[in-house]
């Protein structure tokens, strides 16, 4: 029985790769090829050096680098975007465990897969819900500020494995001073080997960006860990990694553990999905295609309900990797596939020659792959486009640093809100005039050659006008009314253009209406001139529409020719009780 049409466009509305793979191109295929080869390369130090972050063995790096990979190329909607671990989340992870429970621990692995299969279900809420807009409660310059920190944070955790100092994870202010106390007692081989590794990683990222640096570190460290006997001389290398493949198990369903894990669960999708998104839009419109931000959130979603259930840790989609994957030819999902099998390879085959990578080289990995992530650059754009983000900002990298990563982004969120709702409270306004021989009205103080009419105000208010600043709104009409010059035989009128308010809730009636009568009582007139539609329906509704009678004007321009006398008394206060028209526009 053949599948009705409209179900089989569902299904790959839901399952991209019933899509994308009946038209796949044959052209593609060596650049999808190459690139998942490239990004595989890369990925199997990273994955192993996240996991380190994170306080998990490297396998479990590996692991998170495997069916979760392929599975994101099923169910997304990004074709260049490379998952798998990444620093932050990595991170996120690890402060999340700390202090739950004991690292080394199976139990700590346990939490690891528990908490990828909760941000898993997270994702798959907020997918599946259509409710993909809540991200946006975190600004780009919050979590431009999150993200500085957070490098800074993760860059000072890996220092200890650079120079072969045990030190006990804590705050950051508490591991700058452990490390502080104790460079003195760096192992030399450790620290030779650790600086050793940043150089070439730095070489290569300037003079031979195509070049895998971390793959040659990984190489170049182990074959001279093996040939030196670094473990001997008192490097701390990798040790035993399993070589199985990732074993499907359902999490370990702790009751109080997933109540402790459930604001991080939230947080890691929040800020995981950010990142993600972010960089697939990026390369979406570099390449001319739509990506949907809710299947996205499913396909993340999907990829780390598996991470969870064959023994990974959460994942999103990197940065740094989908700039290699997009610079080494990926046209489609394919790439990420590839990559998937690379990593499982490795692990089938080639583990046991990572026995004796120094754990140096591996935080070096990291420190060389965080440092991109303070960007300078762009603090300094969002300074000089919008000075004001950067309070919010500044709160997001002080209370992360401060507070830890999961109270600094709520604090962060929170002053990201705050700066919002002190926007919306005190919204812009302008004075305008007429700008000479036109009927157009602009801002005095950016045309200081507008024509101005005496006894006549005239303003405009650029913002809906609701709860949150209808005290503020109030004010400002009282406030200019009074600045109406009093001329003899020349009307007292306020004329309010509303061309820039799209929307208007109770209070704001309230406000207006409450204004109205007392600049009534002043013997000054209120007019509204170039309301939107919305707008006139909801003064309809409130009985404001029909008060304000013939002082409602399609445009500023008509309101102040009625003002002047072409109309029978306009801006007698008197006539403001009128019954006005049934016509709303």
């Amino acid at each position: 029985m053949a599948i009705p049409s409209p179900l089989i466009d569902r299904l790959r509305g839901v399952v991209p790769v019933l899509g994308w793979g009946r038209r796949y191109d044959r052209a593609d295929l060596p650049s999808d090829l190459g690139a998942g080869l490239t990004v595989g390369a890369m990925l199997v130090p990273q994955a192993m050096a996240y996991a380190l972050l994170a306080g998990l063995p490297p396998e479990v790096g590996l692991y998170a680098a495997t069916i979760p990979v392929l599975v994101y190329a099923f169910f997304g909607t990004s074709r260049q975007l490379a998952v798998g671990p990444v620093a932050i989340v990595s991170l996120m992870t690890a402060s999340a465990l700390a202090p739950l429970v004991d690292e080394g621990t199976a139990g700590y692995l346990a939490a690891a897969a528990l908490l990828a299969f909760m941000v898993g279900v997270v994702h798959l809420i907020l997918g599946l819900g259509r409710l993909g807009f809540l991200v946006n409660f975190l600004s780009h310059s919050v979590l431009v500020g999150f993200t500085a920190a957070a490098a800074l944070i993760i860059g000072f955790s890996q220092v200890k494995h650079l120079i072969g100092v045990a030190i006990p994870r804590g705050e950051f202010f508490e591991t700058a001073g452990e490390l502080v106390r104790h460079l003195a007692d760096a192992h030399s081989l450790t620290l030779a080997i650790g600086l050793g590794s940043v150089a070439i990683l730095l070489g290569l990222k300037r003079w031979a960006e195509r070049v895998p640096g971390a793959l040659v570190v990984v190489v170049a460290t182990t074959v001279a860990s093996v040939l030196f006997d670094f473990e001997d001389r008192g490097v701390k290398v990798v040790g035993h990694i399993p070589d199985s493949l990732p074993a499907f198990g359902l999490p370990d369903f702790d009751g109080s553990l997933i109540t402790s894990l459930a604001t991080t669960a939230v947080i890691i999708t929040v800020v995981g999905f950010m990142e993600s998104i972010a960089v697939a839009k990026v390369y979406a419109r570099r390449h001319r295609y739509d990506i949907s931000a809710n299947q996205e959130l499913i396909g993340l979603g999907v990829a780390n309900l598996t991470s969870g259930l064959f023994g990974g840790y959460p994942v999103t989609g990197g940065f740094s990797r989908t700039a290699v994957n997009d610079t080494a030819g990926a046209r489609t999902p394919l790439a990420s596939i590839v990559t998937a099998a690379v990593v499982v390879l490795t692990i089938a085959l080639f583990t046991p020659l990572l026995t004796q990578l120094p754990n140096a080289a591996l935080g070096a990995i990291i420190v060389v792959a965080v440092a991109g992530l303070f960007d300078g650059a762009e603090i300094r754009r969002i300074a000089r486009v919008k000075p004001t983000d950067l309070i919010s900002l500044s709160v997001a990298f002080v209370a992360t640093l401060v507070l830890g990563i999961e109270i600094g982004i709520g604090v962060a969120v929170a002053a990201s809100l705050a700066v919002v709702f002190a926007r919306m409270a005190t919204p812009h306004y302008a004075v305008l005039g007429r700008v000479p021989d036109t009927t157009t009205w602009r801002n005095i103080a950016r045309f200081p050659e507008v024509e101005r009419v005496a006894g006549l105000r005239v303003i405009r208010i650029d913002a809906s006008l609701s709860f949150a600043n209808a005290s503020f709104f109030k004010k400002l009409l009282l406030s200019e009314a009074a600045s109406a010059d009093e001329v003899p035989g020349q009307p007292r009128c306020l004329v309010l253009d509303a061309s820039g308010v799209n929307d208007i809730d109770a209070t704001g009636i309230e406000a207006l209406r409450e204004a109205d009568l007392e600049l009534a009582d002043r013997g000054i007139s209120l007019h509204l001139a170039d309301a939107k539609g919305p707008v006139r329906d909801v003064l309809w509704r409130a009985g404001l529409w029909a008060e304000l009678g013939e002082r409602a004007h399609a445009t500023t321009e008509e309101a102040v020719v009625a003002i002047l006398g072409e109309r029978p008394s306009p801006c007698d206060p008197s006539q403001h009780r009128r019954t006005g028209t049934d016509e709303r526009g």
